[in-house]
């Protein structure tokens, strides 16, 4: 793991990340975000060639279905492709780089996670069940795919 410099980009008003469980047998309630141009193509390629299965946790269904969201087990992972630049980060913050993707941990919400470094702003909810370490390394490689620099 290195650290690089945080990455400015402009501000954008900061989408809520709704995520109720439903019931066991139903889909996830997550509220897709809105990426346009590139970031949406990138975010679509994304989805397709995510895991199945994360970190032992089954790749599940959403509602509304969205070409930009992802979740694994009841809730327990959540990726959100395309959401704005995370309100806390600051230009000068040092972002861990797990497996090529830098990774900004929001301070006031430690299980929120969001790659910084490629078109497309990518927002990662990990339960405390997982190890965000292994979930995040796991999910650089489609990310990379997806967005390569």
């Amino acid at each position: 793991m290195r650290v690089v410099a945080g990455v400015a980009r402009p501000a954008l008003a900061l989408l809520g990340l709704a995520v109720l469980a439903g019931c066991a047998t139903g889909p996830v309630r997550i509220d897709p975000p809105t990426p346009q141009g590139a970031a949406a193509e990138g975010c679509a390629a994304l989805t397709r060639v995510l895991p199945d299965e994360l970190d032992g946790a089954a790749r599940g269904e959403t509602t509304p279905r969205s070409p930009y969201v992802a979740v694994w087990g009841e809730a327990e992972i959540a990726l959100r492709c395309g959401v704005p630049r995370p309100a806390a980060m600051k230009p000068t913050d040092t972002v861990p780089e797990i497996n090529g993707v830098a990774w900004y941990a929001d301070p006031a919400r430690p299980t929120l996670f969001t790659a910084i470094d490629r078109e497309a702003y990518i927002e990662v909810t990990i339960s405390r069940e997982h190890a965000p370490g292994d979930v995040l390394f796991a999910l650089a490689e489609p990310i990379k795919k997806a967005f390569p620099h």
